[in-house]
């Protein structure tokens, strides 16, 4: 009995103790409960609404822009992009590059908008944006509220002993001012020079090239970035079908019906053998469609209703001088592409490039088969005054040691009492110059910058015009450019004119380029008033003769083969002895430099008697043209588009920005 109740009593304490220790656990795990939802949820709450926070932040920082009312244009620069606001009355800039004299490598990635109607410039910066380059390619797309589209370009270090290409994509958000990156898995290869345009809400890339250092590899590759899809596609064409080659540097301009593509640079790599540059000028279509009709058996869209082909245009009758460095823009009012300037370049010979530097007009008829036409200045029409009008030569100062400036400013090409009338067009015309920054906003083209150059330097310039297509009466210059070109041949001749040059005191510059008294005086007139009284004495069959020259003269003179050399040697019809020499004179220069121990103003002296000899060898000839293109209705405006209007040649072998 007394185990059964010591048994007993054990029990009851083991279960006692075994409930005390339970609710222990259960008090444990009720405060721990409790302490969970009065500490830990809140916690967790908060720092998930301060990450969200701190993202926003962090973002909103990213995205701030900056807007900076600044005093003009952007600095010097080069290959970067000039495109009309599609929601607005606007220009953007964007990019570029500048190369110092000490051969230093400077890349931009800054954003300025011009407003025209305030001839004011606004630069806009922000953290998020696309990284410094050259030779990229911008579109634009109205849809939005107005969008650019930016793809690829090119980057160097300081000394150009590396290169990078970019291969990413970019869209600029006109309302805010602000960059956004459109990742996509699948997007063209990475390179620079190739131009986009816009169709519908398709961005249709072609072209370019990828230069690794040792070789430049050009494509012709076709891609489309669909806008409200977001997706890239390369377009496949078959082998049999017919394509542009690959190239670099073209113009590619949008139509209702598709894409003009026009002209273009590449580089021909023969085994053994220095690469050769080739300019292009072919004319090609891609004709594109939209298919939308639907299958009979099925209610929906075809998957793929974007149709593609190209279609390479005939040449025509007319066209301007094979050039590169001449992107066209589009005059979309018009439905017409518009060309300025440009350079051809004789690259036959291995020790160096002859070029030839353009500043004239052209429009490309986009629709059709295509036509070109010039678009020469109107003629000035002022009551009472009759005789000839004089073209005046730009002139091109050297400043006393400052080899980082240019000056252009406008000459008279012969003495003061010479009948040239200040306010000709011709006189407002910008020098020759390549790869000058184009584009057309309503009814006016706007130029900015482009490359020059004179012997073996490069100058990027920084000048800014206008000119309205609709009227073609004058340019106007937006901003004069503040650099100084030093004249061909002066350089080497400087020292011994300043030895003996007494008589420079009185102002005259021995280091100006000009048409001076000195090197023209009265010959000018006698060469420009002597035919009136030679042609009644010219026999019938003399006559008769002339005119079979001429007719022969003006198929040469079309063909496109023509060494540079020969472009800027021989006058063109309708040009006269003033304008020849101020186009051509540093050829003449350096062909008295080459015979002739004089320098300075003998040395230009006589450089101008070779051009009086071949003017006045070609002068019978070019007046018989002028009477073939007068008697087809040419009047002398467009008589005078025929001539060459062209800058001195160049002696550079290898230039980057001939790719």
């Amino acid at each position: 009995m007394g185990n059964e109740k010591k048994n007993t009593s054990k029990a009851a304490a083991k279960a006692a103790k075994k409930q005390k220790v339970e609710a222990k656990i259960s008090k444990k795990e009720k405060k721990k409960i409790k302490k969970t939802k009065t500490t830990d949820a809140p916690v967790e709450d908060e720092d998930l609404e301060a990450i969200l926070d701190k993202m926003n932040r962090e973002w909103e920082d990213a995205h701030k822009v900056t807007e900076e009312l600044v005093e003009g244009p952007p600095s010097r620069r080069a290959n970067a992009t000039l495109t009309p606001c599609p929601s607005g009355n606007h220009l953007w800039c964007i990019g570029g590059e500048f190369f110092s004299d000490d051969g230093k490598a400077y890349f931009y990635n800054d954003v300025y908008r011009y407003n025209p109607d305030k001839d004011e410039w606004r630069k806009f910066v922000s953290p998020t944006c696309p990284g410094p380059r050259s030779a990229h390619a911008v579109v634009t797309s109205a849809a939005g509220g107005g969008k650019l589209f930016l793809f690829g370009g090119e980057f160097s270090s300081l000394y150009q002993n590396t290169f990078h290409h970019y291969r990413d994509f970019w869209s600029f958000d006109i309302s805010t001012h602000s960059w956004d990156r459109l990742d996509t898995k699948i997007r063209p290869s990475a390179r620079s020079g190739h131009r986009m345009a816009m169709w519908k809400h398709y961005i249709v890339l072609f072209g370019g090239f990828y230069d690794p250092g040792h070789r430049t590899q050009y494509l012709n590759d076709t891609w489309v970035f669909d806008t409200q899809e977001y997706k890239w596609r390369q377009i496949e064409f078959k082998d049999m079908d017919r394509k542009p080659s690959a190239r670099s540097g073209f113009s590619f301009l949008s139509t209702p019906e598709g894409i003009v593509l026009h002209g273009g640079y590449c580089k021909e790599y023969i085994k053994g053998k220095r690469p050769i540059g080739v300019m292009l000028d072919d004319t090609w279509f891609l004709r594109m469609s939209l298919e939308t009709s639907q299958s009979p058996s099925s209610s929906t869209v075809s998957s793929d209703p974007l149709s593609l082909k190209w279609e390479r245009r005939k040449k025509p009758s007319f066209a301007p001088h094979i050039r590169s460095g001449c992107t066209m823009a589009l005059w979309s009012v018009k439905g017409m592409g518009v060309l300025f300037g440009g350079v051809t370049d004789d690259d036959r010979d291995e020790e160096s490039l002859e070029s030839v530097f353009w500043n004239d007009l052209y429009g490309y008829q986009l629709v059709g088969n295509g036509r070109w036409q010039s678009m020469t200045l109107k003629k000035l029409k002022k009551a009472g005054k009759g005789g000839k009008r004089k073209a005046a030569a730009v002139q091109q100062e050297e400043s006393d040691g400052d080899d980082d400036g240019i000056k252009t400013q406008e000459v008279k090409n012969t003495k003061q009492d010479l009948d040239v009338d200040p306010d000709d067009p011709i006189l407002t015309t910008p020098i020759p110059r390549y790869n000058a920054m184009l584009t057309v906003l309503r009814n006016t083209l706007y130029i900015y910058g482009g490359i020059f150059e004179r012997g073996s330097r490069e100058y990027t310039l920084d000048d800014f015009y206008s000119i309205q297509l609709d009227k073609l009466e004058r340019y106007t210059c937006l901003k004069h450019s503040g650099i100084v070109i030093p004249a061909e041949g002066d350089e080497s001749s400087s020292d011994e004119d300043d030895d003996g040059a007494e008589s420079d005191e009185d102002g005259d510059s021995d280091n100006e380029t000009r048409v001076e008294e000195d090197d023209a005086g009265l010959d000018l007139q006698k060469l420009d008033d002597s035919h009136d009284d030679e042609e009644a004495d010219e026999p019938v069959d003399v006559r008769h003769e002339v005119r079979a020259q001429a007719t022969a003269f003006m198929g040469v003179s079309k063909d496109t083969a023509r060494s540079a050399e020969d472009v800027i040697s021989t006058p063109e019809p309708g040009e006269t002895l003033a304008l020849f020499y101020a186009r051509s004179r540093e050829y003449w220069t350096q062909k008295a430099h080459g015979v002739s121990d004089n320098r300075g103003k003998q040395l230009r002296r006589d450089g101008f008697s070779f051009a009086e000899e071949r003017y006045a060898e070609y002068k019978p000839i070019l007046e018989e043209v002028e009477k073939i293109l007068a008697e087809a209705g040419l009047d002398e405006d467009e008589m005078r588009a025929g001539a060459a209007q062209t800058g001195g040649g160049g002696g550079i072998a290898s230039s980057r920005n001939r790719r």
